[in-house]
C-alpha cells in the first residue's frame, strides 16, 4: 500500500532524475527517524527496517511517474507506516500490537521531545552485545539507509555475509530486548565511544574499496560526516562527539589533494593549496567547541594531531615533537597497536630511524596482517640504508592491499 490509496496528493513536481535526487536526501535525511519511529510503535526493528525499505522501492517508482510530493518526508513515512501495517496483519503472532495502528509514529510521544530520534537507534545498532562487524552493517543499513550491496562494497565484505550479519544482529536486539534509547549517563561515555568508532570505521572503509583509484566512496564518506554531525547536534555537551567531527572534517578537507585524477597521494607529497580552508575551519572550530567542554578523549587527541598537520604549512615544517607529545597523551586513552605505528612515524622524524624501527618490531606479533605495518617499516629500513629489507617488507604490504590507488603507490617504489 502507498500514500496514494489512503490520502490525497498535492501538486506534484520534478520526476525522473530530479525525482531520484530528492529521495536519496530525503532517505538520508528521513530514513532513520522513520525507521526508530516504527520500532518504537510496532516494537520490531526488523519490521520497521524492512518497511522503510519497501517505502523507498514504490518512492522510485511513484515519484518517476506521478512526480514528487509536496512533503517527501511525510510520504515516506506514510508509506512506511501503511508497509508495517500490512506486515503486522499478515504476521498474527502480532495481532496484539494492531492497537497501536491507529496512531501516527510521527505523533507518537517521544521520551525527551529534545532527542534526535536517530540517535537511540544508533545507540541501539551499536550495542556493545553485537559484533563490531554487526553494529557497522546495521548502523550502514538502518540508520544510513545503504542497500546490502553498498554496505558490500563500503566494507569489503560478500553480500551475503553482510546480509547474515543484519538478519543476525536485528534478532538478536528482538531476543535480548536491546532497547533503542539514549544510555544513562553513568554508561553513556563507554557506549558514547563505540558509537563514534563505529561513525569513524565508516569513513575509513569509504577510502578502501578494493579494484578502485584513489577516489573514495563518497556516499559513505558523506554518510559518516553526516551522521557525526547528528550526533554532535543531539548531544552538544558530549565533548568527544566534537571531536570525533573534527577529526573527519580535518580529513575530509585533504579529499581534494588525497586524490588527484585517480591517482593516491599521501599526505608527504600533497599540494597543501588544495587542502579546503572553509572545511579547515570548521573542523577547528569543532576542535574548540570540544576543549571548553573540558572532558578530554581520544577523538579530541585524534584531531588535534590532524589539526597538527594541518598547520603546518609543508610536511618538512610539522611541528614532530608536537605530535609525539600528543601521541604520548593518546596512548593514555587509545593504546592499540595502529595508534603505536602512527606514533612511531613521529618519533622517527625526532628521535631518529632507527629508534622508529625498534618500536615497530614490537608490534609485528599484532600488526603482521596489516598493510600499513608492512608500509611504513619498509619506508624506516630505506631511511636506513637496508635496502633489500626494505624490498621484502614493500612486496608484503602490497600482498595485503586490494585498493588500486594504493597497490600503484607500492609498485612506484619497488620500480625505483
Amino acid at each position: 500500500m502507498t500514500p496514494s490509496d489512503a490520502a490525497p496528493r498535492g501538486p506534484a513536481t520534478g520526476g525522473g532524475a530530479a525525482s531520484d535526487r530528492l529521495l536519496e536526501r530525503t532517505v538520508r535525511e528521513e530514513s532513520a527517524r522513520i525507521v526508530a519511529a516504527l520500532t518504537r510503535s510496532f516494537g520490531s526493528l526488523d519490521i520497521a527496517e524492512e518497511a522503510v525499505a519497501e517505502a523507498v522501492v514504490e518512492a522510485l517508482h511513484e515519484w518517476r511517474t506521478r512526480g514528487v510530493p509536496p512533503n517527501a518526508g511525510a510520504w515516506l513515512t506514510r508509506a512506511a507506516r501503511n508497509n508495517a501495517v500490512d506486515r503486522l496483519r499478515r504476521e498474527r503472532r502480532y495481532r496484539d500490537k494492531l492497537a497501536l495502528l491507529s496512531t501516527d509514529p510521527a505523533e507518537a510521544p517521544l521520551a525527551d521531545a529534545d532527542i534526535d530520534e536517530r540517535i537511540p537507534l544508533l545507540f541501539g545498532c551499536c550495542h556493545p552485545a553485537l559484533s563490531p562487524e554487526a553494529q557497522l552493517a546495521l548502523t550502514l543499513r538502518a540508520v544510513c539507509g545503504l542497500t546490502t550491496a553498498q554496505i558490500a562494497r563500503a566494507t569489503l565484505t560478500p553480500e551475503s555475509t553482510v546480509a547474515q550479519r543484519i538478519v543476525r544482529a536485528k534478532r538478536k536486539i528482538g531476543a535480548a530486548g536491546i532497547p533503542l534509547r539514549i544510555p544513562d549517563p553513568s554508561e553513556r561515555v563507554a557506549r558514547l565511544d563505540l558509537v563514534l568508532a563505529v561513525v569513524s570505521v565508516m569513513y575509513s572503509e569509504a577510502h578502501l574499496t578494493p579494484e578502485r583509484d584513489a577516489a573514495a566512496d563518497r556516499d559513505v564518506a558523506e554518510d559518516a560526516l553526516w551522521l557525526a554531525g547528528v550526533v554532535v547536534a543531539a548531544l552538544p555537551q558530549e565533548a568527544e562527539a566534537h571531536g570525533l567531527l573534527a577529526l573527519l572534517l580535518f580529513h575530509r578537507a585533504r579529499e581534494g589533494a588525497r586524490a588527484v585524477d585517480g591517482e593516491l597521494v599521501l599526505l608527504p607529497d600533497q599540494d597543501r593549496s588544495r587542502w579546503d580552508a572553509a572545511i579547515t575551519a570548521r573542523a577547528h572550530a569543532a576542535l574548540v567547541r570540544a576543549a571548553r567542554l573540558r572532558h578530554p578523549g581520544r577523538w579530541q587527541l585524534h584531531a588535534a594531531i590532524a589539526a597538527c598537520h594541518s598547520d603546518a604549512a609543508t610536511w618538512a615544517e610539522t611541528d614532530w615533537l608536537q605530535l609525539l607529545t600528543l601521541y604520548d597523551m593518546l596512548l593514555a586513552y587509545d593504546a592499540s597497536p595502529v595508534v603505536r605505528l602512527n606514533r612511531a612515524v613521529a618519533l622517527a622524524a625526532v628521535e631518529g630511524p632507527a629508534a622508529a624501527l625498534a618500536e615497530i618490531d614490537v608490534l609485528e606479533p599484532r600488526l603482521h596482517d596489516y598493510r600499513l605495518w608492512h608500509a611504513v617499516r619498509a619506508h624506516v629500513l630505506r631511511e636506513l640504508g637496508r635496502d633489500v629489507e626494505a624490498l621484502a617488507a614493500d612486496l608484503s604490504a602490497l600482498e595485503l592491499t586490494a585498493n588500486l590507488a594504493e597497490r600503484r603507490i607500492i609498485e612506484s617504489r619497488l620500480r625505483r
